[in-house]
């Protein structure tokens, strides 16, 4: 089935034109990506090509990294409308890099989880980073502590805190990512923060947080698990 052609609609209800007279948060995302796409393909509307991508890759995450030769396996995808689709999504991951190099306040679970949501979508492995806060709580520079596909997290305090003395942090948190989507701490996840906290209090640098970054779910509304809010650093 083909489906309407956007100039067959009227305008009034054409993406582009509800974009220009509503703003872009008006329209879904099957409409975003139709304007990109512009124009469908072998005989098929960009509204249904649309569609059709978000249905075969579910989420924008997987969309977004998805390669030209698998964008281009949808039937009425190219190579031209395969690339403009890499590109508005590396737009979109660089123009959120250049927010996280403003020194953002991370003084909630939420707020790093949100700096560093885009950076870790990215990739398909572990990732443990430490970030290095000021006496406001405002990022210095991030340290990445280990990176790949890790049955347990394997950081020692020295390399922790080193990072955190040649800042001259006030404070750290701990982030890092769990592939599965599933960001519910393992208990090697809380023996090192307990670890880390104990090292901390010893230096008078305060650990304020361990976050794990997965996927939100129809049954898990946030992507993210604080261990600090279910309470592991009270134990």
């Amino acid at each position: 089935m083909s489906g309407p052609r956007i100039k067959d609609i009227p305008a009034s209800e054409r993406p582009r034109e509800r974009l220009a007279a509503n703003g872009a948060d008006s329209l879904g995302n099957s409409d975003l990506i139709a304007i990109l796409l512009r124009t469908g393909l072998q005989g098929k509307s960009a509204l249904v090509i649309g569609a059709e991508l978000l249905a075969k890759f579910q989420t924008l995450d997987r969309l977004s990294q998805a390669s030209v030769p698998e964008l281009c396996a949808v039937k009425g995808i190219g190579r031209d409308k395969a690339v403009t689709l890499k590109a508005a999504f590396t737009l979109a991951r660089r123009m959120a890099a250049e927010i996280r190099a403003e020194r953002p306040l991370l003084d909630s679970p939420e707020r790093i989880s949100d700096w560093l949501r885009e950076d870790f979508r990215a990739t398909g492995v572990e990732r443990l980073v430490v970030l290095l806060l000021d006496t406001r709580r405002r990022l210095i520079r991030v340290e990445e502590l280990a990176h790949g596909t890790l049955d347990a997290i394997h950081v020692h305090a020295r390399e922790v805190f080193k990072h955190a003395i040649t800042a001259n942090a006030a404070a750290i948190a701990l982030a890092h990512n769990h592939p599965s989507g599933d960001p519910t701490p393992s208990e090697a996840d809380i023996k090192v923060t307990r670890d880390l906290i104990r090292a901390g209090q010893l230096l008078k640098i305060e650990v304020v947080d361990h976050v794990i970054l997965g996927r939100r779910t129809t049954e898990r509304e946030r992507d993210y698990a604080s261990l600090r809010e279910l309470g592991y650093f009270y134990a």
